[in-house]
């Protein structure tokens, strides 16, 4: 049991680690942080950022490659991802005149953040 535990602590280590790493790519690329960790009663979003007349909600994977950061994005994940973006957006009407994209940063050990813009669409309610 507290092997479990010290991995689930390590693994939230690490993702909060990735945030933060992304959080100061996004900022150098010329992107305003809205929102970090902001979460709902259906799901999360890691980072909303601004840039331009564009809101990208943004989720963070800290994987060891490229394709393992996008394969952890699951039908599920989109899923609780679209619940957080709906709350978010009722919250915030300023952000219905903007261009709204999910984007994904994939952080990988030595190598700068790998950012897709508009990496997946959310499903429609």
């Amino acid at each position: 049991m507290a092997r479990s535990t010290d991995s689930r602590r390590k693994a939230l280590r690490l993702g909060h680690r990735a945030e933060w790493i992304v959080i100061l790519y996004l900022a150098l690329k010329g992107y305003r942080i809205l929102a970090r960790r902001y979460l709902t009663k259906g799901g999360e979003i890691d980072v909303i950022a601004l840039r331009g007349n564009v809101v990208a909600f943004i989720e963070v994977k800290a994987r060891s490659d490229r394709d393992a950061g996008l394969e952890a994005i699951s039908s599920t994940k989109i899923h609780r991802f679209a619940q957080a973006v709906d709350g978010w957006l009722m919250r915030n009407g300023w952000a219905s005149t903007y261009t709204l994209r999910c984007d994904a940063v994939i952080v990988v050990p030595y190598r700068l953040p790998y950012h897709i813009e508009d990496a997946f669409e959310l499903p429609l309610a």
